[in-house]
């Protein structure tokens, strides 16, 4: 376990950390959607430079509905994207992300799983915009983007993100002020989870 300012992060594989940390006031999360694990030969921005050209997404194993159980249970509020692909609770409540996709052969938006009671809301940003920086995980999700997730979940002040990557929502959590606690069970992710949010700290005591 690393403090990191108001950042708590963990080492480990969440199934076997998260029963253990109590209760939070939401959870923001981008798990393993199981659909990529095997699959070789990606081209694109979003995966090169991963090793997935040559070994697919060893680590994207789907999760079961059991733990979906126990993530809902930490937490009364909670936003999940590639909710689709996962055993939820029946919801009417959701968030898109239009990525402006103009490529017919690639995805023009991802869905999450919420149980805020909010109407269906859509955040617009091009993937081609997020492509432009250099990412650190094939999967990563822009920081404007749980910003925006962030925004709903009010009165907030304790955010857990159990599938932490590159450490994107603790960023986020750090532009706004929020405590992040963060679990991820590869090292390297760790370690740059660790980099990005102390930067993300030092720029926000910069300004304060």
């Amino acid at each position: 376990m690393i403090q990191i300012g108001n950042a708590t992060l963990y080492l480990g594989d969440c199934a076997e950390i998260l029963p253990t940390l109590g209760k939070f006031d939401a959870v923001i999360t981008d798990p393993p959607y199981g659909l990529k694990r095997f699959e070789k030969g990606f081209g694109t921005t979003r995966f090169k430079g991963h090793e997935v050209e040559t070994k697919g997404i060893e680590w994207d194993k789907k999760l079961p509905k059991e733990f979906f159980d126990i993530l809902l249970n930490v937490a009364p509020q909670a936003i999940i994207w590639g909710g689709n692909n996962f055993e939820l609770p029946t919801s009417e409540y959701f968030l898109v992300w239009d990525k402006l996709q103009t490529v017919d052969n690639f995805a023009s938006a991802e869905l999450a799983y919420t149980n805020i009671k909010i109407p269906a809301k859509v955040f617009r940003y091009g993937i081609h915009q997020h492509n432009k920086i250099e990412k650190d995980h094939p999967t990563q999700k822009p920081v404007k983007l749980m910003e925006w997730c962030i925004n709903f979940c009010k009165d907030s002040t304790t955010i857990i993100d159990p599938f932490m990557g590159s450490g994107t929502t603790g960023i986020a959590c750090m532009n706004m002020g929020k405590t992040f606690i963060g679990i991820e069970k590869e090292q390297k992710y760790f370690d740059i989870a660790c980099q990005r949010i102390e930067y993300a700290q030092k720029q926000e005591r910069l300004f304060a």
